[in-house]
């Protein structure tokens, strides 16, 4: 047995390592009207009738650094009204400055877009009904040599992209991630008709690439169907799966990440290094209504590969598996942010380390998708992170080209 005096010095290394709270600084946000447009360049609208094809939202989704300066790149969601809509799915490059002297200290500018296409040209749209093309990018990551990697929500897919937008690879999604009958709409997709897959709306909502590009991890943002639905389709798991993917040569694991309570989804995530991670996970609500929109640290070096598992129980997991640990990280919140109220955005769903601020410190930014609603702008806020609150943090790798 270790001695009192050993473990105490085992517990003061530990709290060093892993500090209770982070010292985290609020340093601004940068807003940009609902009512923008990108530099897609198409012309007309939405079948609506009134949404601009060049309409720049939704692109709070996913947020990617690209080890350049001070770019980033953004991609839009399926587009307005919840995929009712013939709207292109596109990506955008964006220049967010962070300048702690400037009157101003967070900017942001738009320099480009492009479309996302398929391997013969064609275009993919956010459409429901179109079974074959949609898409519903809700997760971005640059890979080594530059190019995307998108996750989805509707296949769910995970797929690799140019820079300009062409569809270079699709990767491997395990069978039980994917309902066997897609439809139209969220109701064909619930039992009876789907058994099994991701909830509606309930995909590949995050997507992470770990810092030297050898694997992807990917989140689930609720429990699969037969791991989360009551018999009412009523959500009551918590159970949410996370699929690892190697590269090289697409073998897959898969992790469980417990969620605080059923209402909850979880909306993103991003490397600290190889098995460390930060997390969204955050209620459905808005404005003041808003109770929960918190980030968390989880660790899968020691989380149970579920690969094998053809059915996780609803809620209490069985001894023989491990889910990812977890613990605090920053409450979106807190009142000392002074980011609550009633203009507090629902979907906190975009996360990325960007370079490190003059002071050393780690800049994260968190993005808001705005649903392409034109009366809400999009939102981009930023934080400090002390580098002794993340001391394992290993920035991600690029080649120089």
């Amino acid at each position: 047995m270790l001695s009192l005096v050993r473990l105490f010095f085992l517990s003061v290394l530990v709290l060093n390592l892993y500090p209770l709270h982070a010292e985290i600084t609020y340093l601004g946000e940068a807003q940009i009207p609902g009512t923008a447009r990108d530099r897609s360049g198409l012309k007309g609208t939405d079948r609506d009738g009134k949404t601009p094809l060049d309409r720049l939202g939704g692109l709070g989704s996913a947020i990617a650094y690209t080890g350049k300066g001070n770019r980033y790149l953004l991609a839009s969601d399926r587009g307005p009204r919840d995929g009712d809509s013939n709207f292109p799915c596109r990506i955008h490059e964006m220049e967010i400055v962070v300048d702690l002297k400037a009157k101003q200290p967070v900017t942001a500018k738009l320099m480009e877009t492009n479309l996302l296409r398929d391997e013969k040209g064609k275009p993919f749209v956010g459409s429901l009904e179109a079974l074959d093309r949609r898409l519903d990018p809700e997760g971005v990551r640059l890979g080594r040599d530059g190019s995307l990697y998108l996750s989805d929500e509707y296949g769910p897919f995970l797929w690799q992209f140019d820079r300009k937008g062409t569809l270079l690879k699709r990767l491997t999604v395990p069978d039980r991630f994917r309902p066997a009958k897609p439809g139209p709409t969220p109701k064909d997709e619930l039992p009876p008709k789907n058994t099994r897959g991701r909830q509606p709306n309930r995909g590949l909502e995050g997507l992470a690439i770990t810092p030297h590009g050898t694997k992807l991890l990917a989140s689930l943002q609720s429990p699969l169907i037969p791991e989360g639905l009551d018999r009412d389709n009523k959500r009551v798991g918590l159970n949410a799966r996370l699929l690892e993917v190697t590269l090289k040569d697409g073998s897959t694991r898969e992790f469980v990440y417990p969620l605080e309570n059923e209402t909850l989804g979880l909306n993103e995530i991003l490397a600290i290094n190889a098995t460390r991670y930060l997390v969204i996970e955050r209620d459905g609500l808005e404005g003041k209504e808003a109770k929960f929109k918190k980030l968390f640290v989880i660790d899968t070096s020691r989380a149970s590969d579920v690969s094998k598992v053809d059915l996780l129980p609803l809620k209490r997991l069985p001894e023989t598996i491990a889910p990812v640990s977890k613990k605090p990280f920053l409450d979106l919140l807190d009142p000392k942010w002074k980011l609550a109220g009633a203009d507090f955005p629902e979907k906190i769903e975009g996360l990325a380390f960007g370079p490190n601020l003059p002071d050393g410190r780690r800049l994260l930014i968190v993005t808001a998708d705005n649903d392409f609603i034109d009366t809400k702008p999009l939102r981009i806020w930023a934080f400090a992170i002390d580098r002794a609150d993340l001391p394992d943090f290993e920035p991600q790798q690029f080649d120089a080209k």
